[in-house]
């Protein structure tokens, strides 16, 4: 039973070997190739088949072929390893020897075509394209005998019998051996190369006869330069950070570029009108010449007027400093003088709401623009005339009212009020109020002699703002007739020299300068909060031009 059992193990240990080979054989992995060679010399049965110097397979069969009338030996090769079964039509083939026993190998180079050469071996890589190696052993035996007699004979004979074929033996003695083929290529660049060559030999007799005049300078440059290599092999540990952190750097200047090449991909319209405007800029730099040099005498009493210029601050700093003792106990003028226009352009201390205002103010962003929702503190909310638009206004309507322009001449407007003398007096205060017996009258003379610039009068119908009473209330807001709360601004007293801040607003008492965006920009990124701890640890000081060689390889190799 045993024995039974033992029996079929074998079996079917058989038959699995047998399916797993199977699969192996067939799994689509393997491609056979034809070779053609002047000579396979060294080639065997089950040699190495190497694809850009790696085994992929083996050679398998030899065979001669006629080709263009020549016989020619046709090697088979079989790749086995997976990957590497992509030969194009413009491969190329060569036979080196693997060691110094006698043994070789076949090595091809993938090519770089579109076209593939078919892997069952239909088609064979031309021998025009292959090349054989010359084994250094069979040149070493030349040197014994019998091997040189042999030799002998055989030149003689290949002597005579190619006689007349000196263009064939050419082409085999270049495809026999690499150097050969190189050196052609190469005595052939050089051919191509004579003017070139001809520069180089020119130019380095030029280059040697001024190192003659200078052989001081040379040999101090060797010298420094050895002195420089011996100092840097010390500081192997720097230049290895040095390289370690160079990845990291190129990563960070990818980027980098990036930017750069889309901004020089920016700049091609302006560099094409440059272009275009390059006649017109030589034309201006050559009329340009004549100018500088009729230019020169002006610059030359300039200079002199200078000197004199010179001279006079130099005697007059002694006034100088009598100006700037001076100048200590003088009152102030500049800053109060900015305190009055700056308030003066001020739209919150408007006093009028106006439409007129709105529909002449500058666009935004300039600081007296008023936009469509607009609440202006004080006033006039809804936007009025600032204190100096209201001056140019005056004189703008005023002469507006009484000038009159037409086709003859200038007229003067003058305007007759009628009113049997009512209207002649004037009267700082409102009507009487309802249930007086002069309410009525007063009402109806109102309405008719008003000659009111708007509706809120100061010492009329609202407190007198140079009073300390009306001011304190005119201050904190009040409430009108109707009942309608009414913002107001804070105003200056009586002798004060300073326009008191409105909250939310820069105060008038500084300077308040606005700057651009990107020069705000600018500043914040300088700004001392900003700068890294660690920027003077990491920025080594610059050390000074006379110091030694150590102390400069220092600077210029740390990371």
């Amino acid at each position: 039973m045993r024995r039974l059992v033992s029996v079929l193990f074998v079996v079917a240990a058989g038959a699995g070997a047998f399916v797993f080979g199977g699969a192996s054989d067939d799994s689509g992995d393997s491609a056979t190739y034809k070779i053609q060679f002047d000579n396979a010399f060294g080639l065997v049965e089950q040699g190495d088949f190497r694809i850009g110097g790696v085994t992929a397979g083996e050679t398998s069969a030899f065979e001669v072929v006629k080709v263009d009338g020549r016989a020619v030996a046709e090697v088979e090769a079989k790749v086995t390893e997976p990957g590497f079964a992509d030969l194009r039509e413009d491969a190329t083939c060569e036979i080196k020897p693997q060691s110094l026993i006698g043994e070789y190998y076949a090595d091809c180079q993938p090519g770089t075509s579109d076209e593939r050469l078919p892997t069952d071996g239909s088609a064979a890589i031309p021998y025009k394209q292959n090349f054989s190696t010359i084994p250094p052993d069979l040149v070493n035996d030349i040197m014994r005998r019998p091997v040189r007699e042999r030799l002998r004979l055989i030149l003689a004979e290949l002597g005579t019998g190619l006689a007349g074929r000196p263009d064939d033996l050419a082409a085999a003695l270049e495809r026999a051996h690499p150097g050969l083929r190189e050196t052609s290529r190469v005595l052939r660049i050089l051919g191509e190369q004579n003017d070139v060559i001809e520069r180089f030999i020119r130019d380095a007799d030029t280059v040697v006869n001024e190192l003659e005049q200078n052989k001081q300078d040379v040999g101090r440059w060797v010298t420094a330069s050895a002195d420089a290599a011996e100092v840097s092999a010390t500081r192997s540990a720097e230049l290895q950070e040095t390289f370690h952190k160079l990845p990291v750097f190129l990563d960070e200047l990818r980027p980098t570029m990036r930017a750069l090449g889309e901004t020089a991909d920016q700049q091609i319209p302006l560099l094409v009108d440059l272009r275009r405007a390059a006649p017109d800029l030589h034309e201006f730099f050559q009329r340009l010449g004549p100018f500088s040099r009729a230019s020169l005498p002006a610059l030359e009493s300039l200079g002199d007027s200078s000197k004199a210029g010179t001279r006079a601050f130099q005697h007059g700093s002694e006034e100088v400093a009598e100006l700037l003792a001076l100048s200590k106990d003088a009152p102030g003028f500049a800053k109060p003088l900015r305190q009055f226009l700056e308030t003066m352009d001020d739209r919150d201390r408007a006093l009028e709401n106006d439409a007129r205002a709105k529909a002449s103010a500058p666009p935004e962003p300039d600081p007296t623009a008023i936009p469509d929702d607009a609440n202006f503190r004080g006033l006039a909310p809804e936007g009025g005339f600032t204190g100096l638009e209201g001056v140019w206004d005056y004189i703008y309507w005023q002469t507006l009212s009484i000038n009159m322009l037409d086709d003859v001449g200038h007229i003067v407007r003058l305007g007759l009020t009628i009113s049997e003398n009512r209207c002649s007096q004037i009267r700082n205060y409102p009507p009487a109020p309802e249930g007086d017996p002069e309410h009525e009258e007063d009402k109806e003379l109102f309405e008719t002699c008003n000659q009111w610039i708007g509706p809120h009068q100061p010492g009329v119908n609202e407190p007198d703002f140079t009073i300390e009473g009306a001011k304190a209330s005119s201050s904190a807001g009040e409430t009108d007739e109707r009942g309608s709360s009414r913002r107001t601004v804070d105003r200056r007293g009586p002798g004060e020299l300073e326009a008191p801040p409105i909250p939310g607003k820069p105060d008038p008492s500084v300077p308040n300068v606005t700057l651009p965006p990107l020069v705000r920009d600018l500043i914040e990124q300088l700004a001392p909060e900003k700068v890294p701890d660690d920027l003077n640890q990491r920025i080594p000081e610059i050390p000074d031009p006379q110091a030694s060689p150590e102390t400069l390889l220092d600077f210029l190799l740390t990371p």
